[in-house]
């Protein structure tokens, strides 16, 4: 039933706290060095800076790693906000401001991203919502539809940064050695690869003491003599016989691209596309439009997955769904042990979709979405309005066992449990209500709760008071044996 909801609803895993907090990604050219990559930093950080006049804090972190450092041309940085209640602007309303400021950002990609309310997994909260993982045995078809389907992805209203983990850009120079002209001149494989390690790796040597300090020995070329394709071609080798010999006699060097790193899931070779979503639009929004691309894109070799927030609301949905129905099963076989009925608890239980459908249609007139705090409102639904279903059903089974005509009964009961209906409906109401009106801290999780409390609550009032007298009437059994209590006449004293 819940999944019949999701297909009209927009839904999510929880709807965004406004935390005053705003973190981004920042991916450079591969190749790039630390040095522009923390200018790039920097430059992006104060453009925040001018064009945000709420910020309270700012600092970006070049490199950034689990252990150690990461790769050069990436790096973060993250917003710190005045509380909400200091601040003309919601945090939602200045992170499209940084999207759109963003966007053009020619010298690197940048992904701005709000932290998630509900993240699991180390650096979550700097990972984008939408994970799609593309899987395949052959490397060669993986590499050619991953930027097809990037592409599509872009060019997707849904989102509104795209960005993929697998990428080809990464340069490198290959070095071929002719080994018969090498082994002429008397110069082994062994010592070019020596002679270029010893020239670009920044190998450690050895240590030295100075004034008290002390001091690497590394040995490395000066920058300016290792930035070209050239400077390589120029450095020496030593031959068998001591005589010094230029790489470019015996080495050639292409220029080349290829991924920085392959990776697997699941034991197939992987591409991850992630993405950030644009104003208006949620999880389960970005999830069925990644759907949509691979449906189109995809063949039978290839398989999918999600990862990250968007695992985490897929197992959700599924998980509250089996909470829903299994919720359902238990009231029915409770209230079939009480009534020693099978069909007096069917009655009852008709309360919970007329509950259900209040608690669809205020999130829809309240413009909330159906979220893992709605659906526990909607499990909650079923053991509160299930109590107007019993309070009739109970009070006619006793009208009847009495010797009362079954519409008479059924009249009697509604007419009888109106006002304790009312109350308890009323008073459940009431509570829920602050909740539904909830301000401050957290009060964007809370809200949906008690919208699916209050609107389900006063939905099912007013139905139940119509729906369950006429479906007695329809499935109750035309006689009932009398109570064992009961006296021959029926007279409804005990005897």
């Amino acid at each position: 039933m819940i999944y019949h909801y999701q297909k009209t609803l927009k839904t999510e895993l929880a709807p965004l706290e406004d935390r005053s907090s705003i973190r981004g990604n920042i991916v450079t050219p591969e190749g790039t060095d630390f040095d522009q990559t923390e200018a790039i930093i920097s430059d992006v950080s104060q453009m925040i800076m001018d064009s945000v006049p709420e910020y309270q804090m700012i600092f970006g972190i070049t490199a950034p790693g689990r252990i150690g450092a990461g790769s050069a041309n990436t790096g973060f940085f993250s917003l710190m906000l005045p509380d909400p209640n200091q601040r003309s602007r919601s945090q939602q309303q200045i992170y499209n401001q940084i999207v759109r400021m963003t966007r053009d950002y020619t010298p690197a990609r940048v992904f701005p991203n709000q932290e998630q309310t509900i993240s699991t997994g180390f650096g979550s909260s700097l990972r984008l919502p939408v994970q799609f993982v593309v899987q395949n045995l052959n490397f060669e078809k993986l590499a050619k539809v991953v930027p097809e389907f990037l592409e599509a992805a872009r060019q997707d209203s849904t989102f509104a940064n795209v960005d993929v983990d697998l990428k080809f850009n990464k340069p490198e120079v290959q070095v071929t050695i002719d080994r018969l002209k090498a082994a002429e001149l008397g110069i082994s494989v062994l010592d070019i690869s020596q002679t270029l390690q010893l020239a670009l790796s920044g190998r450690r040597f050895s240590y030295f003491l100075m004034n008290g300090k002390q001091y690497q020995v590394i040995g490395q070329v000066d920058r300016a003599n290792r930035d070209e394709l050239l400077d390589l071609a120029s450095l020496y080798v030593r031959n068998s016989r001591g005589e010094m010999i230029q790489l470019d006699n015996v080495v050639r060097f292409e220029e080349t691209s290829n991924p920085p790193v392959i990776y697997h899931y699941n034991r197939y070779k992987a591409a991850t596309i992630s993405a950030a979503l644009a104003p208006g639009k949620t999880l389960g929004d970005g999830i069925a439009a990644m759907e949509r691309i691979s449906g189109k894109l995809l063949d039978d070799t290839f398989e999918t997955d999600l990862a990250g927030t968007s695992r985490d609301f897929q197992e959700s949905s599924g998980n509250t769904s089996y909470a829903f129905l299994l919720a359902l099963i238990l009231i029915y076989l409770i209230l079939a042990a009480q009534f020693e009925s099978f069909r007096d608890p069917f009655i009852i239980m008709l309360t919970v979709p007329l509950a259900i459908a209040g608690a669809y249609l205020v999130l829809a007139l309240t413009h909330n979405t159906l979220n893992i705090f709605s659906q526990i409102g909607m499990i909650m639904l079923i053991g509160i309005v299930t109590k107007n279903g019993i309070l009739i059903v109970e009070f006619a089974n006793q009208k009847r066992d009495a010797g009362m005509d079954k519409f008479e009964a059924v009249y009697e009961a509604s007419k009888a449990r109106l006002r304790p209906i009312l109350m308890t409906t009323l008073a459940t109401v009431l509570g829920a209500l602050p909740i539904a009106l909830a301000l401050g801290a957290a009060a964007t999780s809370r809200i949906p709760l008690g919208v699916v409390v209050v609107g389900g609550l006063l939905f099912s009032l007013v139905l139940t008071l119509f729906v369950i007298p006429g479906m007695y009437l329809y499935l109750s059994g035309k006689k009932r044996s009398a109570a064992p209590w009961m006296d021959e006449n029926n007279s409804g004293h005990p005897s």
